[in-house]
């Protein structure tokens, strides 16, 4: 059995409410899904289940896991998930379980789209049609089709873009909810824009999560002057209000149809006290209209760290601003894309502004199970990272990194920060310079999700994986060398940006799709991957040591990862043709040198030490001797070529830069090298990395202070590549430490 811990959140309970989870399992462990079963005490819940990855043999690897549960008020709970059937027959007869009847969720195919009966609330939607729903009723009341507009949006230069669906399709469904999509557009008289539509509908609510995602199609930037979705309310409220908070709400209520609004701004969220991680909640921001036969409340989800947002009510309904009309603008750079979304809560007439709110809060941070480490442990699906004989210092230091990245308030931001270094060297002409989740950010967090159980993490994870599928990657370009492809740090995310082997990850995206069942990361990953394999086909890769090692080692280690999600061989194809290169080259060459200035080839242990990491992942996948001494040989040159006196390695083999290296990857090319032959000389080479690497982490912190720059609204310093880089060497070296005894 697995147990789902619920933390101590809200104090109003929350009875059925939609909850998730991913669980991996082990190779050979479960065959299919239909012996799983969640129980709460004496109840056995409502769930539904999507396998997200088999392993080869067949058997499943992941499943992600809708359900409903009772939450208490002040208090949390758990949740069992029995694996077998023996387990579950066991867990009610010792349980008494009780099998309650609970609302359906129902979803029918109509001549033009879909109708949808959630028990709470009732409609329907439409192919070809300008507005969202065709009919919707909730409680006897009934809204018009014309009732809830948009999105519209207008840019810069006055084009007014109307919204356009097509087909209606069903992505996921089961007895807790379903989510259908189109994939519509936004069109003005001479052009259109993709502009996704989806909308998540729960068994016995009377909400809906509405998501919008618009992609930038043109060969051109983007200004977007405003962009909002509407309801128009049949009879004029009695109370039209906003609020918005991150402690104590504040509202505007207007009684006599007199205009209320709420907008954030950079301004605003300058001057606010706000302690909380924002990647789990800022505040929330919702526009309310309520008439004498019902109310609608619309909440933009995480509108403060998406700004600038605004939303407006009065007599007529209301208008959440996804890009308010106003002095700032939301600039998207060819080939973007970004998904905004908002909740619809249909309620009754006299419902209390105080629920009303609840009902938004909770929208902003839901409730989020997790479950002991050594579920992931046991699947053997992870680095070896599960440390049971834990350690102070290197516990804190891998949290103090990780809470210490900087946040970016902003649109087109939110979920990147920009590398300081990279911005002061000038790479950004004069501006920031952003990191595009180099390193893979997403998936150090869901790492550290996995053994620690903090919440917050899984979190980072989401913001950052989801900004980094939307802003990060080219989603339209004629050019085959750039479509799909993740950009290489730079300004404003792909302002002059590169598309190279080296700076492209996708580990961390499927997590995500783990985590979220979200299609659309898999989808991101395997374009990724696709146009790596176009790159390896440009000359530039041809010839070894015509690079640095992290070039092809890079793509080595996202091409396994694509390998073991799916076992397409199309992944392998390019793989062998890697590892002979990294033989050929260090034949050649006596080692992985990289070429630096015209006239010298020099060792630089950090990307060595990619290279030895993403051949280690690869020979996990498929062992051989060949690869295993190549990875000893290599750690074994670096060792003896490229350690100081003081036991810190250098940081590139010239006199000029010849200074002490501060990069932990070194750490894992080490522990790799014990994993491989048990001799501690390897951990023992690195004590002085690491515990440079401890101290300087747990002094990581998000202090210093928050500026407006540019876009966003900065709040510290460090960037997310800090953690990102450090957090897989750091983690797997101090495992290998305790299974050596070395501490």
């Amino acid at each position: 059995m697995i147990t789902l811990y619920f933390d101590k959140i809200y104090s109003k309970p929350r009875n059925n409410e939609p909850c998730m989870i991913s669980i991996p399992f082990k190779k050979g462990l479960l065959q299919d899904t239909e012996e799983l079963c969640f129980f709460q005490k004496s109840r056995k819940l409502p769930m539904q289940v999507k396998v997200t990855a088999r392993h080869k043999d067949g058997s499943i690897k992941y499943v992600f896991v809708r359900f409903l549960a009772d939450i208490p008020a002040n208090k949390g709970t758990e949740v069992v998930c029995t694996v077998t059937k023996k387990e579950a027959e066991k867990y009610e007869n010792d349980n008494h379980v009780i099998f309650e009847e609970v609302q359906k969720i129902t979803c029918s195919e109509t001549q033009n789209g879909f109708q949808i009966d959630t028990g709470a609330l009732q409609f329907s939607l439409a192919r070809n049609t300008g507005t969202l729903f065709e009919s919707l009723t909730f409680q006897d009341k009934s809204y018009a089709q014309d009732s809830f507009p948009g999105p519209k949006l207008t840019l810069e230069n006055g084009q007014c873009y109307e919204i356009g669906y097509h087909d209606w399709c069903i992505l996921e469904k089961g007895e807790v909810s379903y989510t259908l999509s189109n994939k519509a557009v936004l069109k003005d008289k001479d052009s259109v824009l993709p502009c996704e539509i989806r909308v998540t509908a729960y068994a016995g609510k009377s909400f809906l999560d509405i998501s919008v995602r618009l992609t930038n199609a043109c060969k051109e930037a983007l200004t977007i002057s405003s962009y909002t979705f509407s309801y128009q309310a049949s009879e004029e409220s009695k109370r039209a209000t906003v609020a918005t908070s991150n402690y104590r709400t504040q509202y505007q209520v207007s009684e006599d149809g007199t205009p209320v609004r709420q907008d954030i701004t950079a301004e605003m969220l300058f001057y606010q006290n706000n302690e909380h991680f924002g990647e789990v909640f800022a505040g929330t921001l919702f526009a309310d209209s309520t008439n004498s036969t019902g109310g609608v409340c619309g909440t933009i989800y995480q509108a403060l760290q998406n700004f600038p947002k605004a939303v407006e009510a009065d007599a007529k309904g209301f208008t959440l601003m996804l890009v308010p009309q106003g002095d700032t603008k939301v600039v998207m750079q060819p080939g973007m894309a970004r998904e905004q979304r908002f909740q619809l809560f249909f309620h009754e007439a006299d419902m209390e502004l105080s629920d009303i709110d609840h009902r938004s809060a909770v929208y902003q941070m839901p409730d989020k199970p997790y479950m002991d480490s050594t579920v992931y442990e046991e699947s053997g699906l992870f680095p070896n990272i599960f440390v049971h004989e834990k350690q102070f210092d290197a516990e804190c230091a891998l949290i103090a990194a990780g809470d210490g990245h900087a946040r970016c308030y902003g649109m087109m931001n939110w979920g990147d920060a920009p590398d300081m270094n990279y911005t002061n060297q000038g790479r950004g002409k004069g501006k920031l310079v952003w990191t595009n989740n180099e390193y893979d950010f997403p998936h150090a967090c869901m790492l550290m999700y996995f053994k620690s159980g903090l919440r917050r993490f899984l979190d980072y994870a989401l913001v950052a994986g989801n900004h980094q599928i939307d802003v990060d990657v080219c989603h339209v370009s004629d050019d085959p060398l750039l479509l799909g492809g993740q950009w290489e740090h730079t300004q404003g995310h792909v302002v002059n940006g590169d598309m190279v082997c080296s700076h492209q990850w996708v580990e961390g995206i499927l997590d995500c799709y783990h985590a979220t069942g979200d299609e659309r990361y898999l989808e991101t990953a395997v374009g990724i991957g696709e146009n790596i394999l176009r790159l390896l086909d440009t000359p530039m890769y041809q010839q070894e040591a015509s690079f640095n090692a992290r070039e092809t080692g890079w793509a080595l280690r996202t091409l396994t990862a694509l390998y073991t999600e799916t076992y397409d061989e199309k992944w392998t194809v390019k793989s062998d043709w890697i590892v002979d290169q990294f033989q050929s080259w260090a034949d050649h060459f006596g080692g992985w040198l990289a070429p630096y200035t015209d006239n010298t080839a020099i060792r630089v242990p950090f990307m060595i030490s990619v290279a030895v990491g993403s051949l280690a992942r690869y020979y996990r996948e498929f062992p051989s001797e060949k690869i295993k001494n190549m990875i000893l040989l290599a750690v074994d040159d670096m060792i003896e070529n490229c350690m100081l006196e003081n036991g810190l390695f250098y940081y590139k083999e010239l006199p000029s830069l010849n200074r002490m290296g501060n990069n932990p990857l070194v750490l894992e090319a080490l522990a790799i090298a014990y994993e491989l032959t048990k001799k501690k000389k390897y951990l023992q080479a690195g004590f002085a990395t690491y515990h440079l690497t401890v101290e300087r982490f747990c002094q990581s912190s998000g202090g210093g202070g928050r500026r407006i720059v540019e876009d966003t609204v900065l709040l510290g310093t460090t960037g997310t590549k800090t953690f990102a880089q450090g957090f897989i060497p750091l983690a797997t070296y101090y495992k290998a430490l305790e299974e050596a005894h070395l501490f």
